[in-house]
């Protein structure tokens, strides 16, 4: 088949989330979810795992390549799924972060689709569009179950909600596998909710029936989506199917066989990987070009002077892949030459593999890839990252080990911390008890103990039951014996600013409690001293 792919960002979001591989073999669409860094980071590890399937055999005993292809999907995707969940524990800033897969895999005259989540496969086939996938969402479930009305699932609020997808989710990971016959003439169109959420059904089939030079297919659906509101990343990967002996072949770009793989969205950032695993070309997929800019005069100029340019462009081409990138100014024309479709849609660049470079790689046989699924260099030169190769398998139980040591040294380094944190604490809480105890036992106050005027050591107040304070001194003093207004005060307690000030006020207290005293006795003698008088009084005047 002959593929191509386009994503953009859209009118609202702030990155690109979304990954799409378009090879011969193979064509896949991931949108990833989980914010900045979550979900680019989950559709380039899903790209990573599938794209080695993009190297089987074209045509191979289809008595048995299918079901191996199938099950090589549903490893890779399963795979996929441990290495997000894998790097989500160990990078909690990651955490939730999620994609769905929806990838088409060409295997003699089959094709073999697998999907989970809610991206699309359609099938245009004899002028009739068909959604060869189901979406694994909320509204899917409530139209099967007759709830609501595939109208209704356009405007409901829960349409976003996803049910089944790969990442750090308790959710089951297999994806559905189905298989079709595949027929020469077959168009597959593969997008990301983006697309689907926003274009009709309807809409879809007359532009792939409309466009047949795939690229340009994929540009006008991009631009409608954006046109018709989308407010989510648009991806799109269109793939033709031709027959091996047909002299028309499908266009998509030039640069488009099966000696070159395009990706596009968040995987396009790091394509070294892709190239080493495929051991061939990786190109990164034009850019959305709006029609406004492709009708501007200073467009049309550039590409004429392009074409003015061309054999000149053609001898500079050695110096533009210099470090294994090359930038591609001009395509080969094709049929459609009068509207240069290859010249609006410009390839971003190539990368090639480090075998082409003539590299050495890594003394391990290892190269880092996405710290996920190891990319292998076998003894041959050959550079792979199937998860049913042996020396992947290895690499893969080696890699778990290093990262099961790891986790652990890093669980035990944060427990240490924490202890040394927690005893920290201890002492810390301890030197400030104690400092605290040692303040309030400089510290004293009078206050009556039992009816008698004391003198106390600490501070007037108790902390969570706990007395700052205890009785120091106590003195003869009766509260009785004291006017009022010293009993008020002696029971609300009376602060000293030490020892000595506190005996102090017990002189003055004393002083007051003898002086009433004094005035006390001395009343009682002149009231009895008048009683005594009157009744001598009384006597006499009795006598008489």
């Amino acid at each position: 088949m002959i593929s191509t792919t386009v994503s953009d960002i859209g009118l609202v979001r702030k990155d690109n989330q979304d990954s799409t591989f378009a090879g011969a073999r193979l064509v896949a669409v991931c949108d990833g979810m989980g914010g900045h860094a979550g979900g680019d980071t989950a559709s380039t590890i899903a790209i990573r795992s599938l794209a080695h399937i993009e190297n089987i055999p074209l045509v191979t005993n289809p008595s048995k390549a299918v079901d191996d292809v199938a099950s090589m999907l549903t490893t890779s995707i399963i795979a996929a799924h441990d290495a997000i969940v894998g790097k989500a524990r160990r990078e909690k800033a990651l955490s939730g972060m999620g994609t769905t897969v929806t990838a088409i895999a060409l295997v003699g005259e089959y094709w073999v689709i697998a999907h989970i989540g809610d991206s699309r496969a359609y099938l245009v086939r004899d002028s009739e569009i068909v959604r060869v996938t189901k979406d694994h969402s909320y509204v899917q479930h409530l139209i099967d179950a007759g709830r609501i009305t595939i109208d209704e699932a356009k405007s409901h609020p829960q349409r976003n909600v996803v049910m089944r997808v790969l990442g750090d989710f308790d959710i089951d990971p297999r994806p559905d596998i189905s298989i079709r016959r595949a027929q020469r003439g077959d168009r597959w169109l593969l997008c990301s909710d983006g697309l689907s959420g926003v274009v009709s059904d309807e809409s879809l089939r007359d532009i792939l029936l409309t466009h047949p030079h795939a690229q340009e297919c994929a540009q006008t659906l991009v631009g409608l989506a954006e046109k018709s509101g989308s407010t989510d990343n648009i991806s799109v990967v269109i793939a033709d199917s031709y027959s091996a002996d047909d002299e028309n072949i499908p266009t998509a770009l030039s640069n488009s066989s099966d000696e070159m793989c395009l990706i596009a969205g968040a995987v396009s950032t790091q394509p070294q990987p892709i190239a080493d695993t495929l051991n061939t070309l990786v190109a990164i997929a034009p850019r959305f070009v709006p029609d406004d800019i492709l009708q501007s005069p200073a467009v049309r100029a550039a590409q004429l002077t392009a074409k003015a340019h061309e054999s000149k462009e053609q001898n500079s081409e050695d110096a533009d892949t210099l470090f294994g990138v090359a930038t591609i100014h001009e395509h080969e024309h094709n049929d459609l030459i009068a509207d240069d479709f290859d010249a609006r849609y410009e390839i971003e660049r190539i990368v090639r593999p480090n075998t082409m470079l003539n590299n050495e790689n890594d003394a391990d046989g290892i190269m880092e890839a996405t710290g996920e699924i190891p990319v292998v260099t076998k003894h041959d030169g050959s550079v792979v990252d199937d998860p049913h190769d042996p020396d992947v398998r290895d690499a893969m139980k080696v890699q778990k080990i290093t990262d099961a040591h790891n986790q652990h040294r890093s669980t035990r380094i944060r427990r240490i911390i924490w202890f040394v944190i927690t005893v920290a604490a201890i002492i810390a809480a301890g030197i400030g008890c104690w400092l605290t105890y040692n303040w309030s036992q400089s510290r004293y106050f009078i206050k009556d103990f039992n009816g008698q005027v004391a003198i106390y050591q600490g501070v007037n107040t108790d902390v969570f039951g706990y007395s700052l304070n205890h009785v120091l001194e106590k003195t003869n003093v009766d509260m009785r014996d004291l006017p009022q207004g010293w009993q008020d005060r002696i029971s609300k307690g009376i602060e000293a600013q030490n020892y000595k000030d506190a005996r102090n006020t017990i002189t003055s207290i004393q002083k007051q409690a003898s002086s009433a005293n004094e005035n006390s006795t001395e009343k009682s003698t002149k009231s009895s001293k008048g009683t005594d008088n009157k009744g001598s009084e009384q006597a006499g005047t009795d006598e008489n």
